[in-house]
C-alpha cells in the first residue's frame, strides 16, 4: 500500500476554479487527484477516492459511497456500506454488481478506518448523516 500527502488548499483552488464538474477521468484517479468529502450525521468528514464505477480498482477492506452523478455535477449518494472480504476482486466484484443494480456511476472509497470496529463506526455515521439529510437535516452530505 502506497501513501500520498494530499494537499487540501490544491484540491480546493481546482474545484472552485472549474465551473462544471467534468465527468472523473482514468487518469485523475490514477494520479490521485479525485477526492470527495461525505459527512456524517456526527458531523465528521470522511475522504473518499472517487473512481468510475468501471475503473475501481481491486480494493481490501474499505467503506464505500456508491454514488450517481448528474450531468450536472449532482451528486447523490444510492448506498453506503463497508466491503471485508480478504479478495479484493470479491469486494470489487460486489461493489460492481451491487452499483449496477442501483444506477450508480461512481464508486467513492474510504480507506482510512484503523480497524473492524472503526469501518463499522463510519458506516453507521455516514447512513445517519444520509438519512438526516434525507429527511431535511441542516447538515450537508459532502
Amino acid at each position: 500500500m502506497s501513501a500520498e500527502i494530499i494537499q487540501f488548499a490544491d484540491v480546493r483552488v481546482r474545484r472552485s476554479s472549474s465551473k462544471a464538474i467534468a465527468p472523473v477521468q482514468a487518469s485523475e484517479i490514477e494520479a490521485g487527484t479525485r477526492f470527495h468529502f461525505w459527512t456524517g450525521a456526527s458531523g465528521k468528514r470522511y475522504v473518499h477516492t472517487v473512481y468510475s464505477l468501471f475503473d475501481c480498482p481491486p480494493i481490501g477492506v474499505a467503506n464505500y459511497v456508491l454514488v450517481k452523478r448528474e450531468a450536472s455535477g449532482k451528486r447523490s449518494a444510492l448506498s453506503i456500506g463497508r466491503i471485508a472480504h480478504d479478495a479484493p476482486s470479491l469486494n470489487l466484484a460486489e461493489i460492481r454488481q451491487r452499483g449496477a443494480e442501483l444506477g450508480a456511476n461512481e464508486v467513492h472509497i474510504h480507506l482510512l478506518a484503523g480497524s473492524t470496529k472503526q469501518s463499522k463506526l463510519v458506516e453507521f455515521d455516514l447512513k445517519t448523516g444520509q438519512v438526516h439529510a434525507a429527511q431535511g437535516g441542516s447538515r450537508a452530505l459532502h
